[in-house]
């Protein structure tokens, strides 16, 4: 007897339309609220990396167009360039290596290595060992241009979907109008030492 009028209290509740358009709102609206900020938070996401992932093949095509040898206030302006390229309020990190493939010894070699500011440790050849899965295929002699940044983003909301990071690209480019593009600093095509180097020389 119990059990049946409990049925029938259930079986009124699910045929019952009756309801509060205000209570409903008052439910549902912070829940729509959530859905539509953390689409948005994700919609920005991906657009910062779209604008730091265009920035950054923005900075290493003009490199590889060079046809004389960059020095370090060329490459400090072009981190200025990245930098004025991205939304306000961010900064990138950067690093620029001519890298070299020795068909003889059967490994890359790094030529000359620069970060502005030494914000990011200078590649040298026992690095781009580690970075052989990321450097195409390469004839002996060939030289590619990698420009390297990074940049920190912070969602504009934390609703503890997505938390702080830092959007990191590495590009690689050939080389357009010269055979390799030098640094002022490193006589060009020679290695120093197997090692990178930078303004300093060291």
């Amino acid at each position: 007897m119990v059990f049946h009028r409990f049925k029938e209290r259930l079986r009124s509740f699910r045929d019952d339309e009756r309801g509060s358009m205000l209570v409903e709102g008052v439910l549902a609206l912070p829940m729509m609220f959530w859905v539509l900020i953390t689409f948005y938070v994700f919609w920005d996401a991906y657009r910062s990396i779209n604008v730091v992932q265009k920035a950054t093949y923005s900075i290493a095509d003009v490199i590889s167009r060079r046809r004389a040898a960059v020095d370090d206030p060329y490459l400090n302006g072009m981190n200025t360039v990245m930098d004025y390229l991205l939304d306000p309020g961010q900064s990138a990190e950067m690093r620029f290596s001519s890298i070299t493939w020795n068909g003889i010894d059967d490994r890359y070699e790094v030529e000359w290595s620069y970060s502005p500011g030494g914000k990011m440790a200078e590649l040298r050849t026992a690095d781009a060992a580690n970075l052989t899965s990321q450097l195409p295929i390469m004839a002996d002699g060939d030289t590619i241009v990698v420009v390297e940044s990074r940049v920190d983003f912070a969602p504009a909301f934390n609703l503890g979907v997505l938390g702080d990071r830092t959007i990191e690209q590495f590009i690689v480019t050939r080389p357009r109008l010269v055979a390799r593009v030098c640094h002022a600093d490193v006589p060009c095509g020679i290695l120093n030492g197997g090692t990178a180097s930078g303004g300093s020389g060291t």
